[in-house]
């Protein structure tokens, strides 16, 4: 968006707030003092669209990077009217309200707003005081059993502050999807680098380092332009928190005596900066985040959270070849929410069954010897049984098509799922599409070819590149369309976007094909020999580059 829009939005619309015929009391509570700047610097945003309506979201924040995280706000409650109309002017404001700024949530508001009808277009806006935010789009979801013809889909992960412009969000806002996945590493916690783009302070470990760290990052306009486009179904990976913890064991064992009150104070920070429901208010060091979202007969998103209730890693968090990891009692998204899984399968009726997950579901084995396996700990392969339960799940429940969409290895991937992973015979189960980052390992780069060196030892992986950006898909009843979406930089802002290689799955049809590939690829980037490929590959995914 750019600034004379941007203006509209948030002071041009202002006259229009009362001429709708809904006067709001724009007074404060009593104790309230006026705020004499603009607290809604971290823009708006809306999520866990239902059939009668959203979540909106504001955060106040008139001076958002102080170093007590709470945003330049008084230690009083404010009143935050909220509007919501079927049409960008606010001529017909169809829902309205006011929702209580508590200094104790660092002056966020979650507003569940109802009564609406399914299927609909809507926008929404806050304000305290004088001072009016931004519009945001939303949608609510179509009626339970509704036909839709089709949904456009996006969804991404992994934004390093530090490793770049966000670019590829601004691309994502621009074509205005239905809904967008966020599949976690919303932000990473990681010391100032020193770059131009540098954190602010240390590494996240208190409350007010990671309430400042998310103001940080939302003060980017592309990221508030993503958010300000469509609602987002949230869900984290490792940095929200601690690099490649699990459960409640930190990655370092130093720090494992405090990790506890560090993951209490992260996990109240991701609620707060977050469009979620109040089924996920903190409870101590838990947080309810898996749920379901369905959108009409046409699909059912599955969200899962792979971090809260894992067994720790076998052998350590990098590449192994570790006989433990595949040990029956092992579980990656904790049994518990492996039944919910099931179940969900079990009683699904939807056309498309989508598992939005942060880690990577199929094959990966990094060795070149056919007799020893070398896999991530980090991600499904180290939990081979756990992912087995899920694979056997789908097949005992006849999912009809299921898709796996994956964020956290900064790489575009394409990888079929199969029954037995090391048997390509044993039949495709379902596919997998995984997201490359937004920025996370700077610049990237390509082969034309489109296939990672680990692809000659992995028959499941259809598709690498290391270029940034996000994934695009058209759903309908008979297809799901999906498009590779990158930029060529991230290192300075702006760059183009483009389609590298779309695939489409077809309807009771197991097994991606591919549909299209950028012609003009091989005059956009040149890719490093396959030994810096691999390097590099381990590199990110361990987790050297978490900052």
């Amino acid at each position: 968006m750019d600034s004379s829009r941007r203006n509209l939005l948030r002071g041009g619309l202002l006259a229009a707030f009362v001429p709708a015929g809904v006067a709001l009391d724009a007074r404060p509570s009593a104790a309230a003092p006026p705020l004499p700047h603009d607290p809604f610097t971290l823009g708006v945003a809306s999520g866990d669209p239902a059939p009668d309506g959203f979540v909106i979201w504001a955060r106040l924040a008139p001076d958002p990077l102080v170093d007590d995280g709470l945003g330049g706000m008084p230690a009083s409650r404010y009143r935050v009217e909220w509007q919501v109309a079927s049409d960008p002017t606010f001529a017909d404001v169809v829902r309205r309200g006011s929702a209580a700024a508590r200094p104790e949530l660092a002056h966020a508001v979650h507003v569940e707003v109802d009564g609406l009808r399914p299927g609909r277009e809507y926008y929404y806006r806050f304000r305290v005081g004088t001072w009016l935010s931004p519009v945001g789009r939303a949608l609510t979801a179509p009626a339970p059993g509704a036909r839709v013809e089709q949904l456009t889909m996006a969804f991404a992960s992994c934004s390093s502050y530090q490793h770049g412009y966000f670019t590829a969000y601004r691309h994502l806002a621009d074509e205005r999807p239905d809904l967008v996945l966020h599949l976690g590493d919303y932000h990473y916690e990681g010391p100032a680098n020193n770059g131009e783009r540098s954190h602010l302070g240390g590494e996240t470990v208190t409350l007010a380092d990671y309430r400042r760290r998310y103001a940080q990052y939302k003060t980017d306009l592309d990221l508030q332009a993503a958010h300000q486009a469509a609602p987002w179904l949230a869900v984290w990976d490792d940095h929200e928190v601690d690099n490649n913890y699990a459960d409640e064991i930190s990655e370092k064992p130093a720090e494992q005596a405090t990790f506890r009150q560090r993951r209490a104070d992260a996990y109240q920070a991701y609620y707060e900066n977050m469009p979620l429901r109040r089924r996920s208010v903190p409870r101590g060091i838990d947080l309810q985040l898996y749920r379901r979202v369905a959108w009409g007969q046409l699909a059912t998103f599955h969200m899962l959270d792979t971090r809260q209730y894992r067994d720790d890693q076998a052998c350590g968090d990098g590449y192994q070849n570790c006989p433990d990891a595949d040990a029956p009692g092992r579980s990656l998204p904790g049994w518990q929410q492996e039944r919910w899984l099931l179940e969900g399968f079990r009683d699904s009726r939807a056309t498309w069954d989508v598992l939005g997950q942060q880690v990577f579901f199929g094959r990966r084995d990094a060795s070149a010897d056919p007799d020893v396996d070398r896999v991530s700990m980090d991600a499904w392969d180290g939990y081979g049984a756990s992912r087995r339960r899920l694979v056997e799940g789908m097949l005992a429940t006849r999912v009809r098509n299921p898709v796996v969409v994956t964020g956290d290895v900064h790489a575009h991937w394409a990888s079929e799922v199969y029954r037995d992973q090391a048997e390509p015979d044993s039949g495709i189960v379902a596919s997998e599409f995984v997201t490359s980052s937004i920025t996370s390992g700077g610049d990237g780069y390509d082969k034309a070819d489109g296939q990672h060196p680990w692809a000659a030892q992995n028959p499941n992986l259809r598709f690498w590149t290391n270029l940034r950006g996000y994934v695009s898909t058209r759903i309908t009843p008979t297809e799901m369309a999906v498009d590779y979406r990158c930029v060529n930089q991230v290192s300075a802002p702006g760059s183009p976007v483009f389609t590298r290689t779309s695939f489409v799955l077809e309807d009771r049809v197991r097994g991606m094909q591919k549909t299209a590939d950028d012609p003009l690829l091989s005059a956009r980037t040149a890719a490093p020999s396959d030994r810096q490929i691999i390097a590099d590959t381990l590199r990110e995914e361990v987790g050297a580059a978490s900052g």
